[in-house]
């Protein structure tokens, strides 16, 4: 009997991964920016499929199905707004370029079918619904059998948002509740507001929601409930603040009247000013505040005591925090990969779902996917001014040298999936360190000061530093710290009194579980900062060869690759 081989892709936009189904069970996963050292490529993944097909031993004519995370077909309804557009003053004079653009991404669309059905000559080609691709995979990996599952974003064809039920016994039914479509785009609102205040949308969100905690919601707050304005079932943008999106660059998001009652655009290379912080504070409250009011809402639709949340907002983590306190539901369940890269799997679980009617396996809370080198040797001088050694008993070595102060790179194992590292491609230190997150900030990750680190800490400890009514082992829930964690640990504390946790159990990661213990044992903490393996403007490291270019053009002390010990 032939194998059905399922390759998902996100490709051609940002985010490029792939990932491989075999008679329905998930194999790997990977994201192209690991392999190509471009973040956030854009490129098709020729490393990822070429690194999956050859780990399951297969050639492109042995794949079945090419299942894509878009369905191009839908760009057209946006033509349907037309004359509703056309008729607002406000939106009038952008409408016309908003249908052409749309238009063209159809085009594109085509041309990708096109060369997918070149590359894969033997496959059927599945384009799937991109909001369904989000959604099946952040059920999936959860790994409930019963839940609501929310997914927010930019833009997915022409939805924007979207709220499911998802249900599982012997099938899987995924029944959609609800759905925004774009003008109405939180995702779209968020990206816009980073690019005014100088950061680069679909990229850097994560840093203005960090300046937020610097800043004073109440000075913007009547201006971003205007242009964010709630309704009975969602949310809708205000067009002569938040303009009229049109698929170009060379179209702002954001009106000339939006400037005038905020600030003006900051450059990237500007100082960042208290107006900036406070815009950033309002626009996080009402990010907040809107997804508060979705997760209550996807509850009153399916019922369901379960959450999961997908699409780029759920990288959220202090509005997913939020949600996770507010007891509107009893768990809040975030994939490790909620942004464009993980619908590579939703895709493709989508396309074994259509054929089959069964649930793909193997995808319930997995993030270690992706390449490993097991069987690594370095030799003594990997470069110039590098040293290796092999070491007999790592875990110990590690934490010894994290509690004597040292900042070490952690390489180990399979590639995570997502953008948060997980204990695989980590750089890892003490929060005993006096000093510590602004010697990472400077010398480190290149990045800006206000930046905070996030505590990875044993799942039957964390209780002791952070109020977290769930585990957290994707790093995607920020909660409060308890009066511990304040008092003896504040380089894990961001200035609104939150961490971004990571839960760690030995199951899940029994080397890092090690180094965790031994650290308690030497300081009375099994907690250590966690940040990802790569500097400023760099994906984190897929190879050992980016992983040794870290240590070398970063201020790492040293790099645990393997079992190998390198320093300079």
């Amino acid at each position: 009997m032939t194998a059905s081989v399922v390759l998902g892709l996100c490709a051609y936009t940002h985010d490029s991964a792939a990932a491989l189904l075999i008679d329905g069970r998930l194999v790997g996963f990977v994201e192209e920016e690991r392999l190509d050292g471009a973040k956030h490529s854009k490129a098709y993944p020729e490393r990822a499929v070429a690194w999956l097909l050859g780990e399951a031993g297969l050639s492109p004519q042995d794949v079945t199905t090419v299942a894509y995370n878009f369905d191009g077909r839908r760009y057209l309804f946006a033509l349907g707004q037309l004359p509703a557009h056309l008729r607002q003053p406000a939106s009038r004079t952008r409408a016309l370029a908003r249908a052409r653009s749309f238009t063209t991404v159809h085009r594109r669309y085509q041309a990708r079918m096109r060369e997918l059905s070149q590359r894969f000559p033997r496959a059927r080609l599945q384009p799937v619904q991109h909001h369904r691709a989000h959604a099946l995979y952040a059920f999936l990996a959860s790994g409930v059998d019963d839940a609501a599952v929310l997914t927010v974003d930019s833009l997915g064809e022409l939805q924007t948002t979207t709220t499911w039920h998802a249900r599982r016994d012997s099938r899987l039914t995924l029944d959609l509740r609800h759905a925004v479509n774009d003008p109405a785009s939180l995702g779209y609102a968020y990206g816009a507001i980073t690019e005014h205040l100088g950061w680069r949308r679909s990229d850097e969100e994560g840093t203005v929601m960090a300046l937020a905690a610097l800043g004073d919601p109440a000075r913007f707050r009547d201006v971003m409930s205007w242009a964010i304005r709630l309704t009975t079932d969602g949310f809708t943008l205000d067009p002569t603040l938040l303009a009229l999106r049109v698929l170009s660059s060379r179209y702002g998001r954001v009106t000339s009247a939006f400037a005038d009652v905020t600030c003006p655009p900051r450059p990237p290379t500007a100082p960042v000013e208290p107006v900036h912080a406070d815009l950033a504070a309002a626009l996080q409250e009402r990010t907040e505040q809107v997804m508060l009011h979705l997760a209550a809402r996807a509850r009153q639709l399916t019922g369901s005591g379960l959450l999961c949340l997908g699409g780029g907002v759920a990288m959220n983590c202090v509005a997913a925090g939020l949600i996770a306190q507010a007891g509107i539901v009893d768990e809040v369940h975030v994939p490790p990969a909620p942004g464009d890269s993980g619908t590579a799997i939703g895709a493709a679980a989508a396309a074994w779902l259509d054929a089959t009617g069964l649930p793909p396996t193997d995808i319930a809370q997995r993030c270690y996917l992706g390449p490993a080198y097991p069987g690594l040797t370095l030799p003594a001088a990997p470069r110039p001014g590098l040293h290796a050694a092999r070491l007999a008993e790592p875990a110990h070595h590690l934490a010894r040298h994290l509690a004597e102060g040292q900042i070490v790179g952690l390489f180990t194992g399979e590639l995570e999936t997502g953008p948060r590292a997980l204990g695989h491609r980590s750089i890892l230190a003490s929060p005993l360190n006096t000093g510590v997150v602004e010697r990472l900030n400077a010398t480190v990750k290149f990045r800006e000061p206000f930046r905070p680190f996030a505590p990875v800490v044993l799942a039957d400890k964390a209780a002791d530093y952070v109020r977290l009514r769930q585990p957290s082992p994707f790093m995607s829930l920020a909660a409060p710290v308890t009066d511990l964690t304040r008092d003896q640990l504040p380089a894990i504390v961001h200035v609104n009194g939150t961490a971004r946790v990571q839960t760690v159990t030995s199951e899940q990661h029994p080397f890092l579980a090690d180094v965790l213990t031994a650290f308690g044992d030497i300081t009375g903490h099994p907690v250590l900062i966690n940040t990802s393996l790569n500097i400023k403007g760099k994906p984190i490291c897929g190879t050992p060869d980016m992983a040794l270019d870290c240590l070398t053009e970063s201020g790492l002390d040293a790099l645990l690759i393997e079992d190998w010990w390198v320093t300079k």
